[in-house]
């Protein structure tokens, strides 16, 4: 069970993987508390669970580790367990809080011994905190600046062993120096829907909820690879089934029907979705057209079209990105049920400038 850079769309989106509010909340009940529990990510999982019991049984703190992968996957679920594992309190901060060295410092010299940070959004720090933080990952260990000038004067502060977990989706803004000082990084991939199930059915048992296998196959299949898009589909379709067939067994019909209402279409597409390949095909015969052109079509951003609709698109195989412009594959004009142009005719039919 898992999930977790908030995305530039103002509307809220179903299948939106950053977390709100509502999300976080329900989140703190549904994540599980070891690494028995947690489902997926078998490579960094098993990884992971070597390195930790290691560390248990040298009696020693566990290495750094950095967790990259796209939000929603787990990487701080995966931080509290490794402060589970190691029987050691956690403290949570981001990297667009730590804007100046001061306030890493601050930090640093209140953990204790054998504490776990977990730093969210690591490459979003400011470069002063992130060269602190090179010392004090390697020597456990930070100079605090105090006065300004000529007069200004370096204090060593000696840290306690600590372990630092940060966690990134975008792994390459992170300088190289800072990579190379952890002892293990993983990467989050996309679940399969196989494993999303599983995820559904553990979150179906907490929330009290009774659903079959179809019903959690039909989420599945809808949640765009992401444990947190899977649990708040789950909860949407619970309200569906309470209101509609007062609380009955979620099967397939009822997740399909509750999912249509909410405009999330069996491969997870949503209305910014489909807005944007329709536009792309119906106004623009597939491509390839500009993303201004493509966003000013569908009202939208130009940064939200291309952080938000663009990389779900590209991964489905739906939508090409070219040097040319954005071009739509053959994929998604089956999945919208239109059939592409004739090369060399134009939208209206007519015979193109060099074709017949």
């Amino acid at each position: 069970m898992n999930w977790d850079e908030t995305a530039p769309d103002t509307d809220p989106r179903l299948v939106d993987s950053s977390a709100d509010g509502e999300d976080q909340a329900v989140e703190a009940a549904l994540r599980p508390k070891d690494l028995e529990e947690f489902v997926g990510q078998e490579k960094v999982r098993e990884q992971l669970d070597l390195v930790l019991r290691a560390a248990r049984a040298r009696g020693a703190t566990a290495d750094h580790v950095l967790l990259s992968g796209a939000p929603g996957l787990g990487k701080t679920t995966l931080s509290m367990i490794i402060a589970a594992e190691m029987n050691a309190p956690i403290r949570i901060t981001s990297g667009p809080a730590i804007q100046h060295a001061g306030d890493l410092a601050a930090i640093l010299s209140s953990l204790q011994e054998g504490e776990v940070l977990f730093l969210d959004e690591i490459h979003r720090m400011s470069r002063p905190a992130e060269e602190m933080l090179y010392m004090a990952m390697e020597d456990f260990r930070v100079d605090v600046i105090v006065g300004k000038g000529p007069g200004a004067t370096a204090i060593p502060l000696e840290l306690p062993p600590f372990t630092l977990v940060g966690a990134t989706t975008r792994a390459g803004l992170l300088p190289p120096p800072l990579r190379d000082r952890f002892g293990f990084t993983g990467h989050m991939e996309f679940y399969e829907p196989s494993e999303l199930e599983r995820v559904i059915h553990r979150s179906a048992r907490l929330l009290d909820v009774e659903i079959g296998v179809d019903g959690a196959a039909e989420i599945a299949g809808r949640s765009r690879g992401t444990p947190r898009i899977a649990n708040r589909l789950l909860r949407r379709v619970r309200d569906y089934s309470q209101v509609k067939t007062e609380g009955g067994i979620i099967d397939k019909e009822i997740a399909s029907a509750a999912l249509k209402v909410y405009e999330v279409d069996p491969r997870g597409l949503d209305r910014l979705d489909r807005a944007v390949l329709g536009a792309l095909l119906k106004l623009f015969g597939g491509g390839p057209v500009g993303l201004s052109t493509l966003a000013v079509a569908v009202g939208e951003e130009r940064e939200t079209v291309e952080e938000v609709a663009e990389p779900f698109l590209v991964r489905e195989g739906l939508l090409a990105r070219t040097p040319r412009g954005r071009v739509a594959t053959p994929a998604a004009w089956a999945h919208l049920g239109l059939v592409p142009p004739q090369q060399g005719a134009t939208k209206g039919g007519q015979p193109g400038l060099f074709g017949a």
